[in-house]
């Protein structure tokens, strides 16, 4: 995989993805770089002359290495309930008392000259074992409480061997404020993470859910109009048949019942799509900016000619509005969002959508099975307006919409009807549509 790949892949990260990279990396990094630059330290000071300092930054370089792996699989643990990487942590408990012995060799041998080294290699060793600890209890107080036991009773124990009221204050508070530090590194860093996650899956529920509830709208508003009157076609067509079968000419007025009634229906279904294709273009802009800046999106509107816009135009913007703030919650990490709506030469209605943010596309935004933008370019051509999309310098997307005004009406002038919409046609219509021409089918 060449490098520019892996540029790309992280562009086309999330910003919470990110940000657990740069995290987790950090903490994967901290406990090798620091031990091993000590390390090699001691061995351009002294060459073999220090084995168990070489021995005690050895210990601590490997535990590191180590700790990728029990770091990497604890933190998933936290934020995603894996299996808890116990084995490995006991393994890390072991290198760390084996570092233990060697800090004491390495005192006794040497004395204080290696001192602030050696307070290095605790330092990141403990960060290696009591880090991925702190991920895998419950709660923290499971973790702090044995701390606190144990830096007591270290306390304790050096006053039981004679040492100073002074070095065993240290001892204590040292290793408590160790506790603490790498409580607040590692289990705050954890944390903040599961709430970043949280939160943008909740962003993309949000808008699952939008798409859901206009679904079953949609859904119930069908199932209201059509449901009874199917039943009942249904009915008196199980009741024309019988009759026929009888010879009765009370046949023919169910029939015409059931057409009447099948006309009912589809003029009803046509007021039900017409409802749900049509939108309120202010009513979509104050929505988005509504939503976006619930997604703590800076939102920018301006729009100063939309009410002298025909219906019929407003609608259709509006749905590229609905769609084009669907697609910022969904398909980008944006901070900020305009949307500019402009009469350009008298003639034209053009809305521009542009956020920044943008991942880089896997395909053509604009593809797809008359959903999304494909969705709205029909819309548009309906009326013979064009859809354009790029994608722009510094991660920016632009959406335009662009729809004449000439020959389009409002949607109360006399005859007329809205995009997408038919007048229905009358009986000889429908009849005579069903007659073969010129010898072919229907």
């Amino acid at each position: 995989m060449g490098l520019w790949t892996r540029v790309q892949e992280w562009r086309g990260r999330s910003r919470v993805a990110k940000l657990d990279i740069y995290i987790r990396w950090t903490l994967y990094a901290l406990p090798v770089l620091l031990p091993g630059a000590g390390t090699v330290n001691v061995l351009a000071d002294s060459g073999l002359g220090r084995p168990w300092m070489l021995a005690l930054g050895g210990i601590f370089t490997f535990q590191g290495l180590l700790g990728i792996s029990v770091f990497r699989r604890s933190l998933d643990h936290y934020l995603w309930k894996k299996p808890a990487p116990w084995l490995l942590v006991a393994v890390q408990w072991v290198l760390f008392a084996a570092a233990v012995v060697c800090m004491v060799m390495s005192f006794g041998a040497y004395g204080q000259e290696y001192g602030s080294t050696i307070g290095l290699f605790l330092w990141n060793g403990s960060l290696s074992v009591f880090g991925p600890h702190t991920l895998l209890v419950r709660r923290v107080r499971r973790f702090v409480i044995p701390c606190v036991v144990v830096a007591l009773a270290l306390g304790l124990g050096m006053l039981a061997l004679g040492a100073g009221w002074q070095a065993a204050a240290a001892l204590t508070v040292a290793v408590l404020f160790l506790t603490l530090w790498v409580v607040y590194v590692v289990r705050m860093s954890g944390w903040m993470l599961h709430v970043m996650w949280e939160l943008e899956e909740a962003r993309e529920a949000q808008a699952r859910l939008a798409v859901a509830e206009e679904r079953l709208r949609f859904g119930r508003d069908l199932h209201d109009v059509l449901g009874r009157n199917l039943a009942v076609i249904a009915l008196k067509s199980e009741l024309a048949v019988q009759l026929a079968r009888r010879g009765s000419p009370a046949a023919v007025e169910q029939m015409t019942e059931v057409q009447r009634m099948a006309q009912d229906s589809q003029r009803e279904v046509r007021e039900v799509v017409r409802g749900y294709r049509e939108a309120d273009l202010h009513t979509e802009l104050v929505g988005a900016r509504g939503v976006l800046s619930a997604a703590d999106i800076e939102c920018r509107i301006d729009d100063t000619v939309g009410k002298a816009l025909p219906p019929a135009v407003q609608s259709v913007l509006a749905w590229v509005v609905r769609e084009g703030t669907t697609n910022v919650l969904r398909h980008a990490d944006a901070g900020r969002c305009a949307v500019r709506l402009r009469i350009v030469a008298g003639t034209t209605a053009v809305l521009v959508m542009e956020n920044n943010g943008v991942r880089e596309p896997e395909r053509d935004p604009g593809s797809g099975n008359g959903s999304g933008l494909a969705g709205l370019r029909e819309r548009l051509t309906v009326l013979g307006g064009m859809l354009t999309y790029e994608h722009r310098a510094n991660a920016t997307f632009r959406l335009t919409a662009e729809v004449p005004l000439e020959g389009v009406l409002p949607a109360d002038e006399d005859g007329a009807e809205g995009p997408g919409d038919a007048a229905p046609a009358g009986k000889e219509d429908r009849a005579a549509a069903l007659v073969p021409v010129n010898g072919g089918t229907a």
